[in-house]
């Protein structure tokens, strides 16, 4: 049979209460007697009362004093029964609605909170109790979202594959080189999208092996340059790099390179043609700054504090377009965080450009 935590609580005060009740009881039935005695033979100009007083009046005593304290005993134990059935519940129906709660998430409601009643120890327990449901509440979201986009972004290039090879079967697509090179694009884009997501996982789970040394920035981003450097004359993007001396970092060498690839390869597919894109580093307290800024079309507010989502776009269309897969700067926050490191975005306004940082622990 299982016994509730309000009868439990109930039994264990009134317990207390029998305790304290039976040795007021027997104290009182030692001391009193001869305490009578010792006042009334020494009362004063009494003397010798005490050789004078009868066994009546002994006994009188006696009776008045265990029918006083039967009386006491009772008034007490009505009232401890009272006050500590409502003390019981005070403590206990709290922690039940916790109890009741918590069954509820566990059944998969994640929008459960619990009202917070009181400023001790339990209310402490029921704030800590609406953090963590909405923590979770939070992570079934992305989760879903997370399931959605994925299934969004898988859907077409597999719709594109599956049209253009029943075109093949029923002779309706020639299988020309241009039919294979569209079908190869689709193929590594789907890859591309499988490893991005692997390698986010990876990141965000803090499964990356990392390898933090000391980094002289100047050469990385000299080198992430060099690396773009086709792409960039391609598309008639200047690449300028900002005199840097002197600044290191404590950093991953390759996950450090990832970082500042996937911001120089999000600077240059939003740049127009003849703009500029600037890699430059400075110190800023006990942290070195990365910054990649381009002349692209820039960003709102709420652009600013969605761009790091996974698979967020700012141009969908267009994004798709240029070969996005849209968790490049996703990837590129979890590499950070993994590294002791963070990353932010700032843009003065819609046309005037942006500038995507990479702060990390100065060596």
């Amino acid at each position: 049979m299982r016994v509730g935590l309000w009868l439990r609580l109930l039994v264990s005060y009134l317990g207390v209460a029998v305790v304290a009740g039976a040795t007021l009881f027997a104290a009182i039935n030692l001391a009193a007697p001869a305490t009578f005695e010792q006042a009334m033979g020494h009362g004063g100009g009494m003397t010798g009362m005490g050789d004078m007083m009868s066994a009546l009046v002994r006994q009188a005593f006696g009776q008045a004093l265990q029918t006083g304290l039967a009386l006491a005993l009772a008034a007490a134990t009505a009232v401890a029964v009272v006050a500590s059935a409502a003390l019981s519940l005070r403590i206990s129906r709290p922690i039940g609605r916790l109890a009741e709660a918590s069954q509820r998430i566990a059944d998969g409601r994640y929008d459960e909170r619990v009202a917070v009643t009181s400023n001790d120890e339990v209310g402490d327990l029921a704030v800590s109790f609406n953090s963590m449901a909405a923590s979770l509440e939070t992570t079934e979201k992305r989760r879903l979202d997370l399931v959605g986009d994925v299934a969004h972004e898988l859907r077409t290039p597999l719709a594109t594959i599956e049209s253009y090879l029943e075109g093949l079967e029923d002779g309706l697509v020639r299988p020309s080189g241009e039919t294979w090179q569209l079908l190869r694009g689709e193929t590594e884009r789907l890859s591309r999208l499988v490893n991005d997501l692997q390698e986010l996982w990876r990141a965000e789970a803090g499964q990356l092996p990392l390898l933090i040394t000391r980094l002289d920035v100047g050469p990385q981003l000299q080198a992430a340059a060099d690396r773009f450097a086709a792409s960039a004359h391609e598309q008639r993007v200047a690449v300028v790099i900002e005199p840097v001396a002197g600044l290191a970092a404590s950093a991953d060498t390759a996950r450090l390179a990832q970082v500042i690839d996937n911001f120089l390869a999000n600077a240059l597919r939003y740049s127009p043609a003849g703009g500029r894109v600037t890699l430059r580093a400075n110190r800023a307290g006990a942290e070195v700054a990365v910054h990649v800024t381009d002349e692209g079309p820039g960003l709102t507010e709420e652009q600013l504090g969605r761009v790091f989502e996974r698979f967020y776009r700012v141009d969908p269309g267009r994004s798709r377009a240029l070969g996005g897969s849209g968790i490049g700067l996703a990837i590129a926050r979890a590499l950070a965080v993994a590294m002791g490191g963070r990353v932010t975005a700032a843009s003065p306004g819609l046309g005037r450009g942006a500038t995507f940082s990479l702060l990390l622990p100065a060596a």
